[in-house]
């Protein structure tokens, strides 16, 4: 298995390990750690169509980009054309690549006719697609799940009309919305859609490491895969999985001191972009996701659920760099 370059409308990626869009997760910060560790393409946490054509400025915020991170696919959300449409135009001045979120199986998206909630409607799909690839300055690529229910799988039709529409490349959660993210991921469906379109075919879902990864492209010769939570608490994966692909061999996995070093940009990145508080507050789950597993974990839950500054997180990394999680914050 070797690292390939995909090529997505004018967009060449350097590898075909790529991180999946998650709310609430693939922000800047998060996102800078892991195009460090060499993912080829970075895609955003979902963008309300909504929200940024009525200039919200948290809207706005959550498509900014970082020239560093390039490149980059912003996600966009939305149940109607006119809105995807004038949101594509915005987002496409700054984006490398549009990406249209067809899976999210969340009610409150779902009640927008967004989300996987398209998988139902195919003449509104087809138009949310025509209208984001007819406004958009980059390529457009779609996210899919393999249906609705179990009753309904439609990935090789909502794939194939994705592509007459203009999309550039199509992924496929190969879950139903009704499965959400539970039971197993049918990767035969990737199959199924590589054989029924030209354009990339990007598969995801329950890739945990390297040996999954491999086992992916070979049953379904896929063009590139996407990660998703496998990082989370676990950036490095991206790099033993790039890794594996060159040598067909392990990568050792990362030291206690150069987890913490990580972590700590991780927060300090938060800190930055999101304000000191409003930054800790929401690094406390990735904390919680970092030292999972390790010994202690419990007794550092109380100093994690408190942190609200930087002199606090690296009070609690203090403790972790000494591999004492049961050590009390000053």
């Amino acid at each position: 298995m070797q690292t390939a370059v995909v090529k997505i409308g004018k967009v060449t990626t350097c590898n075909n390990i790529f991180l999946a869009p998650m709310a609430g997760i693939t922000d800047i910060p998060f996102r800078g750690i892991v195009k460090a560790m060499g993912s080829g393409l970075l895609f955003s946490e979902m963008i309300s169509a909504e929200g940024l054509v009525r200039d919200g400025r948290k809207t706005q915020k959550i498509s900014d980009i970082d020239e560093k991170e390039r490149p980059v696919a912003l996600q966009l959300f939305g149940g109607k054309p006119e809105s995807m449409g004038k949101a594509a135009e915005i987002l496409s001045a700054t984006a490398d690549i549009l990406d249209i979120n067809c899976g999210c199986s969340v009610k409150k998206v779902l009640k927008s006719n967004s989300g996987a909630a398209l998988l139902k409607d195919l003449k509104l799909f087809e138009a949310i697609i025509s209208a984001v690839v007819k406004n958009s300055k980059v390529p457009v690529t779609v996210k899919l799940r393999s249906g609705w229910d179990k009753s309904s799988i439609n990935a090789v039709e909502t794939a194939k009309a994705a592509e007459a529409c203009g999309a550039a490349a199509v992924t496929l959660h190969p879950r139903t919305r009704c499965q959400a993210f539970g039971g197993t991921a049918d990767w035969n469906q990737i199959a199924l859609v590589k054989k029924a379109v030209k354009i990339p075919v990007i598969g995801s879902g329950d890739l945990k490491n390297e040996a999954d990864v491999k086992k992916m492209f070979e049953e379904t010769a896929c063009d590139a895969v996407m990660i998703g939570r496998a990082c989370l608490g676990n950036p490095w994966i991206f790099r033993e999985v790039i890794y594996f692909q060159k040598t067909g061999k392990l990568r050792e996995k990362p030291l206690l001191k150069e987890k913490i070093e990580i972590i700590k940009l991780h927060g300090e990145g938060m800190a930055f972009y999101k304000g000191e508080k409003a930054g800790m507050l929401e690094f406390r789950k990735h904390l919680l996701w970092y030292f999972k597993g390790m010994k202690g974990l419990r007794h550092l839950k109380p100093l994690v659920n408190s942190l609200e500054t930087v002199t606090g997180l690296n009070k609690i990394l203090e403790i972790a760099g000494k591999g004492d999680l049961c050590g009390q914050m000053m």
